[in-house]
């Protein structure tokens, strides 16, 4: 008989979280009302604080658009973009018409390096073009260097674009991801930390860009009686219901934000007297982690294996483990464009694999990774 499946990071959702959108009447009185987004948006910025402005979105990757829109992105400018991450932090530099600009990672955070960012910068302004955003990556929830990063932006006078869709719950120096740059990107899709099914948010500084982004997310209509438009709007606002939904699982954050990280301490313990497996952990005490996922690379002169190996056997148990995200800069569609670095997110690529991380992981479910994994090794 066939094992149930362990995912990689299934959604965690229960009765009382859905029963939310009953008690609040979502479903039956505002199908097509905005009052549960707006309760949502004011949820998320009570809990970023920093005075931060929200608007809730169809998806993580329409913040990016919209934010990039808002940064004044236009055909043939250039982005600077992390190179180790999902698709969706690039994409919509080209939905724009912009050209993305890769950089590499450093080793300690995995996220984008300051000292390729500055060298991207400085050579791209020689070239007589001043990069007209830059797009960091919060990855698997650990927060990038913020303070190297911010600083770099500040000093080229560079919009900074935060994506933190793998980030909620996570901070930097006591500060939450996805408040630092001039935009933060959240992403609330069915793998997240917390899920509304699909949906997103972007998180501004000012009230005027978060008034311009739902505006630009609601087809852009203008303020008549009659449907007149004077710019391109998007279909990009989140539904009521999605929000209803939101709402309870802010609820449970916290506890998701717990779980992820036990999780992440089994695997520790795990791997503790292990030779040539690393499991990825915060550099200093100024980050704190969600642990969205917890990944591990693995040295294969050391261990005599490789990730991919390990990650087929683990796949025999029907458990899901993935390859981390393979660099954009070595992907087939971006394959023209300008990359700065060395070869440290391919080795992360080559080298790394995302472990089992759900909230709803079950202690039954962390025997049979820790049994299959012992025999392996």
């Amino acid at each position: 008989m066939k094992k149930t499946k362990i995912y990689l990071s299934s959604s965690s959702l229960n009765e009382s979280e859905v029963g939310f959108l009953y008690e609040k009447n979502t479903l039956q009185q505002s199908f097509f009302g905005t009052r549960e987004i707006i309760c949502f948006e004011k949820d998320i910025e009570n809990y970023l604080k920093q005075n931060s402005k929200v608007a809730c979105l169809s998806s993580g990757t329409a913040a990016i658009h919209l934010s990039l829109i808002l940064a004044g992105v236009k055909q043939d400018d250039e982005v600077l973009c992390q190179s180790f991450t999902f698709s969706a932090s690039a994409n919509p530099i080209v939905y724009c018409g912009a050209k993305p600009i890769f950089i590499d990672s450093e080793k300690e955070t995995w996220n984008m390096c300051p000292v390729f960012l500055e060298e991207a910068i400085k050579n791209r302004m020689a070239a007589g073009v001043k990069p007209k955003a830059i797009i960091i990556v919060h990855l698997y929830g650990m927060p990038a260097k913020m303070k190297a990063i911010s600083a770099i932006a500040k000093k080229y006078k560079i919009t900074l674009i935060e994506d933190a869709a793998e980030a909620l719950g996570s901070t930097y120096k006591n500060q939450k991801c996805g408040t630092f740059g001039d935009f933060g990107i959240l992403s609330f899709n069915g793998n997240k930390i917390i899920t509304t099914s699909g949906g997103g948010a972007l998180v501004c500084k000012h009230e005027e860009d978060k008034q311009k982004a739902i505006f630009l997310a609601t087809q852009a209509r203008d303020n008549a009686p009659h449907y007149q438009h004077s710019q391109i709007g998007y279909n990009y606002r989140m539904s009521n219901v999605l929000a209803g939904i939101g709402r309870g699982q802010m609820e449970v954050l916290d506890k998701h934000v717990a779980l992820r990280r036990k999780n992440n301490q089994f695997y520790k313990a795990l791997f503790k007297d292990v030779k040539g497996i690393t499991v990825f952990a915060a550099p200093t005490k100024d980050y704190f982690s969600n642990h969205w996922l917890s990944c591990v690379l693995i040295d294969s002169a050391i261990t005599g294996f490789t990730s991919q190996e390990l990650r087929l056997q683990l796949e025999k148990d029907n458990i899901e483990a993935r390859p981390l995200w393979k660099p954009m800069h070595l992907q087939p569609v971006f394959k023209d464009c300008l990359f700065f670095g060395s070869t440290i997110s391919e080795m992360l690529f080559t080298n790394g694999l995302c472990l089992p991380s759900g909230s709803n992981l079950t202690e039954e479910d962390l025997d049979r990774i820790s049994s299959t994994l012992h025999k392996f090794l």
